[in-house]
């Protein structure tokens, strides 16, 4: 994957209408903004742009959209917000149909360091259809410059993050990344392909099915692949241990002979659990008290599920990262969301903030684990994406990143 993108600082923007999509999609409450961490992560490149005289028209999805547009996800909580945050007047335009006469106008009157924020892009339709050629056109005709800062979105090929770029170009544009989107390519995209070693990636996660090709490449590129969380047990059972009740993914326990052997023909470590947590049933709800013991891994009993690595388990995962110079983890260890079954998780973070390696990791729960057992600003990066930073670690081409132009 070519890597090597332009980015902001490649630009010259002065005067010139920029469409920067960012990802804005926020959770809501209602309709105040319960989490502000990614309006906060695009502050940095649209401060560059509009210290660069820039005119910076924004873009973005919220939610999922599915019953067509509403104002429970309209953009207009994040104008707000944004509004306050940079300290001057974002120009919302509450059009649904995003690229408008509204949006034309407000464009048109734009002076070098306004800001106009478009509607919610899901409120055209499905951007990655036929209809998503058109909105292409739209997206392109208010600007001269795009920027791709929207890393979650990245791994979409939609009109407001790929299509966009071919129409740019077209007229003479220029396509780059925002601060955002290059340093998911440094870290996540450097790791996989041109790590410092020894390089440890760590899996987690419930199913085998949603990291099949995650695990394949990263055996390829690591040094150590660790497997813990639900998927783990898939790997027990085929080593031939009883699992007693514990999730198993039983159409992929011949793909888990297959990386184990792969792993072993490669010469490669592969760390599965030694010991694990287990209980009579799953957490009711999710954090509610629950019994535990901790047995070895290949005396589960029948009657009990895994819902965790054990201590000593805990202890090999943790040892394993000490020596690394590149940590890449994906997915918690057990039911995280549980103060009982978070040991194995705490753990691990706890490991990757105590060593000096560089420590990525990979969105989605990890993420949400990181920030939420108070590690986060231990670790060198903590991606924005969740599937996209898991296509990336399988060795995917993102359609984001694709898109724009090559230094």
């Amino acid at each position: 994957m070519g890597l090597n993108k332009k980015s902001v600082d490649d630009i010259n923007v002065a005067g010139k209408r920029v469409l920067v999509r960012c990802d804005f999609n926020v959770p809501l409450k209602n309709g105040e903004i319960t989490d502000e961490t990614r309006i906060v992560a695009a502050l940095p490149t649209i401060q560059k742009l509009l210290k660069d005289g820039g005119k910076v028209i924004l873009c973005s999805h919220l939610g999922k959209v599915k019953n067509g547009p509403n104002e429970g996800e309209s953009l207009a909580p994040v104008a707000k917000r944004l509004s306050e945050k940079l300290g001057k007047e974002v120009n919302f335009v509450s059009d649904y149909n995003v690229t408008g006469e509204a949006a034309a106008a407000a464009v048109e009157a734009m002076k070098e360091g306004d800001v106009v924020l478009l509607q919610n892009t899901r409120f055209r339709g499905k951007e990655e259809t036929k209809n998503g050629e058109e909105f292409s056109r739209e997206l392109a005709e208010l600007a001269d410059v795009y920027v791709c800062d929207a890393f979650g979105s990245s791994h979409r090929a939609h009109a407001s993050v790929a299509g966009v770029t071919e129409f740019i170009r077209a007229k003479g544009g220029e396509c780059a990344v925002g601060y955002l989107m290059q340093k998911e390519i440094d870290f996540l995209g450097n790791a996989v392909e041109n790590p410092e070693r020894p390089f440890v990636a760590i899996l987690g996660g419930a199913k085998v099915a949603d990291k099949l090709n995650v695990i394949n490449n990263l055996l390829e590129k690591c040094d150590t692949l660790i497997i813990g969380g639900g998927m783990a047990f898939t790997f027990l059972k085929a080593q031939g241990y009883e699992i007693g009740k514990s999730l198993v993914d039983e159409e992929k326990l011949d793909y888990c002979k297959e990386m184990m052997d792969k792993a072993q023909k490669l010469g490669k470590k592969l760390l599965l659990p030694v010991d694990t947590t287990i209980a009579a049933s799953f957490p009711n709800p999710i954090d509610a008290e629950i019994e535990v013991s901790v047995v070895d891994a290949d005396k589960i009993p029948a009657d009990m599920e895994g819902l965790d690595i054990g201590d000593k388990t805990a202890a090999l995962y943790a040892e394993a990262v000490k020596s690394a110079k590149t940590v890449v983890w994906n997915g918690p260890m057990g039911v995280f969301e549980n103060p009982v079954l978070a040991k194995g998780t705490i753990a691990v973070a706890k490991a990757l903030a105590e060593t000096d390696a560089i420590t990525i990791i990979g969105g989605g729960d990890s993420a949400a684990a990181v920030n939420q057992l108070g590690f986060a600003d231990k670790m060198s990066h903590i991606s924005t994406g969740g599937g996209a930073s898991l296509e990336f670690l399988e060795g995917k081409e993102l359609p984001g990143v694709v898109a724009a132009d090559n230094k």
